[in-house]
């Protein structure tokens, strides 16, 4: 393999553009391929980026010889297909949040990277941003003593798009919890680990699309307050306590880019500002897990993502939230 990874982008969209924006930034990447299903969007996009290969079906981008790993930006329905077609091509693969629809599906997902021996890793981001790599080391430090409560919340207004647009599409695996409420739950999960027991409660719209959603993770010692909406506007806060002291991260807290600390009676604010828009962090490290011939990152295992939907999963079971394709 080249020195630099090869990347190649499916669904050339507005995430995937702020992602190739950072890719340019990463020393050891280049951008060689886009693959979309319209050819004008995939040459507007190629065009921005002078990219040198540009498909508009899937299968042939898979099969090209220039490109080592592909990010997959596509609604959330889309994933395991493109995924594992992806893989069994012998590509690394770098996918969009939520990894899969369901438990299912990421079981699914995993195995394929397992069979192909190639690299896999769900595109959470905000687990390689600079501030929230040092508050968990600060949480794991004992500095804030033992954790308590985590508070975290993520809700913009959209429900002036579309009916058909993914984010209330039903058939586009559409509405809050799998799109923004996962920030809030990776947060309390990544620093809390797995709860005891979970209550949730959502509200839907005229359409039966879930719109609002709040909840509750009890753990042994500590509680977790998680909320997301396409129904309203927030700060897109997080705060995290315990007993000795909190941490309130600059908000929005899934691309934060600082924190305020109290401790021993007295608050202090750090700046730890990203590169770019902060897809850099994720980029760097599937490039040297490929480099380094693994099949899943440490810092974000399969393992973490596997948990993940379990537990995006549960918060659906109790809401009564389900896709028609999933009956």
């Amino acid at each position: 393999m080249k020195s630099k990874i090869r990347w190649g982008i499916v669904g050339p969209g507005k995430i995937a553009k702020e992602f190739a924006d950072d890719l340019m930034q990463v020393v050891d990447a280049e951008l060689t391929a886009v693959g979309s299903r319209n050819m004008d969007r995939a040459i507007a996009f190629a065009n921005v980026y002078k990219t040198p290969h540009i498909f508009d079906d899937y299968d042939h981008l898979f099969a090209c010889p220039d490109v080592d790993v592909i990010y997959i930006a596509t609604p959330h329905t889309f994933h395991k297909d493109l995924a594992i077609r992806a893989m069994k091509a012998g590509k690394h693969v770098l996918c969009e949040k939520p990894l899969g629809i369901n438990v299912t599906e990421v079981k699914e997902m995993i195995a394929a990277a397992s069979e192909n021996k190639v690299f896999l890793m769900e595109a959470l981001w905000s687990r390689f941003n600079p501030t929230i790599q040092k508050v968990k080391g600060i949480t794991e430090s004992g500095a804030l003593g033992e954790l308590r409560y985590i508070n975290a919340d993520f809700a913009f207004y959209a429900l002036d798009k579309p009916k058909e647009s993914r984010l209330l599409n039903l058939d586009l695996a559409g509405g809050s919890i799998l799109d923004i409420g996962i920030y809030p739950v990776f947060l309390s999960y990544l620093l809390l680990g797995m709860p005891k027991r979970i209550e949730a409660i959502s509200n839907f719209n005229d359409d039966g699309t879930e719109i609002q959603t709040s909840v509750i993770f009890q753990y042994e010692n500590a509680q977790a307050i998680l909320h997301s909406s396409l129904a309203n506007e927030s700060r897109m806060s997080a705060e995290i306590s315990g007993t000795k002291g909190s941490i309130a991260l600059d908000p929005r807290f899934h691309e934060t880019q600082g924190y305020h600390l109290k401790a021993a009676n007295e608050i202090r604010h750090y700046e730890l500002p990203t590169n770019g828009k902060g897809y850099t962090y994720e980029i760097i490290e599937v490039n040297n897990c490929i480099k380094e011939n693994k099949t899943e990152s440490t810092l974000w295992s399969h393992k973490n993502s596997l948990e993940l939907i379990i537990l995006l999963d549960t918060i659906r079971q109790k809401t009564g939230v389900s896709f028609p394709f999933e009956n």
